[in-house]
């Protein structure tokens, strides 16, 4: 059966991709007790999770966020808000106030002195100061001349004449002997050196030469022949001491590491390689078993709850509380809301009575006391205030007119 792989107590299985290959019947014999224990250790734990996860996120949304934000709401008003209307109704007028007062005592008077004194100061003493240095820059010019004039007479000229008919002549004889002196110099150390040289060659580098050449070199090959040879068996003794070392540590070393590695640890790995992987699914599988048992547990938790609490107390509140409130509203509340809305509009209307009575009485007291106000003086309607039919008629028809 070619892609299949039989092995005893093992259905066959295609190991197409995307798929787990086949495997022995070692690790299946180690999944299944490895998974129940490591399920029975699990689901407690995950349990015990799981409520600190809804207990955690019942107290954060019902205690700590609420507390948070009132802390929050708190520290604002404590700390924020009254530095800020500190800030703007303290801190910002006093600084204008301070701005503008420095600015009206300070800057207004030293910009007006600055333009006003020290501008037309400061271009005074420039044109002085300009003027001063044009008339010490000329008499400066005219000394200077006088004294390049008088330097040039006393001093350039008198030099000039010593070199030109003194210095340069005794200068070109000095020159001329000094050049026939080292001529003669130079002929008497060639001599001098061409005989030294024959002398060396013929006393020093001609015995050197033929001892260098019938001596040094016979002597030195005969040495460099033996070193070889020398050097050739010693090699041969190395590699052979070499290769004696080599099969030692390969014997004694070598080949029990690469057995032990081979047939001992390279086993040994790979059945722990196998429970490892097979602890780690096991803790996986264990750990999405156990959210489904805890999931189930809470729902079931959930209902029992649901109906020994929350649908006795909505039954209690739908059935009961509902119609009381009904009838509490009806016969007591709209009729005492409705009572004191009456109450209240006869309280106005009172005061209201109450406030044009006072004010008939102060008017008649200040009449009997004052006497009655004087009508107001007629006046010749303007332009724009020309008199029509109709405003004729509305003002022979109102109350001051009759009057």
């Amino acid at each position: 059966m070619t892609g299949h792989r039989v092995v005893p107590g093992v259905e066959l299985e295609k190991t197409g991709a995307g798929e787990r290959p086949a495997e022995g019947c070692l690790v299946t014999a180690i999944r299944l007790p490895v998974r129940i224990v490591v399920l029975v250790l699990v689901v407690p734990v995950r349990m015990a999770w799981d409520v600190l996860v809804a207990g955690g996120r019942f107290l954060r949304d019902t205690v700590l966020r609420p507390v948070g934000r009132g802390l929050v709401r708190l520290g604002r008003a404590v700390f924020v808000w009254p530095w800020v209307a500190l800030w703007r109704h303290v801190a910002v007028p006093v600084g204008q106030a301070l701005l503008r007062l420095g600015r009206a005592l300070v800057v207004v008077p030293l910009v007006w002195v600055y333009r006003q004194v020290l501008t037309p100061v400061g271009h005074a003493l420039v044109r002085v100061v300009r003027t001063i240095g044009l008339v010490l820059a000329a008499v400066g010019a005219g000394v200077l001349a006088g004294a390049c004039w008088a330097g040039r007479v006393l001093f350039v000229v008198p030099v000039v004449w010593l070199y030109t008919w003194v210095l340069v002549p005794v200068g070109r004889g000095v020159a001329w002997c000094a050049g026939g002196l080292w001529w003669l110099l130079g002929r008497v150390a060639a001599g001098v050196r061409a005989a030294l040289c024959w002398a060396g060659r013929v006393l020093f580098v001609v015995p050197v030469v033929w001892l260098y050449t019938w001596v040094l070199v016979p002597v030195g090959r005969g040495i460099a022949w033996c070193a070889r040879g020398l050097w050739w068996l010693l090699g041969r003794i190395a590699a052979g001491i070499r290769t004696a070392l080599y099969w030692t540590g390969r014997v004694l070393f070598v080949l029990p590491a690469l057995a032990l590695w081979q047939w001992v640890l390279v086993p040994l790995g790979r059945a722990l390689a196998v429970v490892g992987r097979e602890i780690a699914d096991a803790l996986g599988h264990a750990w999405r078993v156990a959210g489904r048992i805890s999931l189930v547990v809470g729902r079931f938790l959930g209902t029992l709850f649901r109906w020994i609490f929350v649908q006795p107390l909505r039954w209690l509140y739908r059935t009961v509380l509902t119609p009381v409130g009904h009838v509490v509203r009806d016969a007591v509340l709209r009729p005492a809301a409705r009572t004191a809305r009456h109450a209240l509009r006869i309280g106005r209307e009172a005061v209201a009575v109450a406030r044009e009575t006072v004010r008939r009485t102060r008017a008649d007291l200040r009449k009997a006391l004052f006497g009655a106000p004087r009508p107001p003086a007629r006046r010749e309607p303007v332009a724009a205030e020309a008199r029509t039919l109709e405003k004729g008629t509305e003002r022979e028809t109102s109350p001051s007119t009759r009057g």
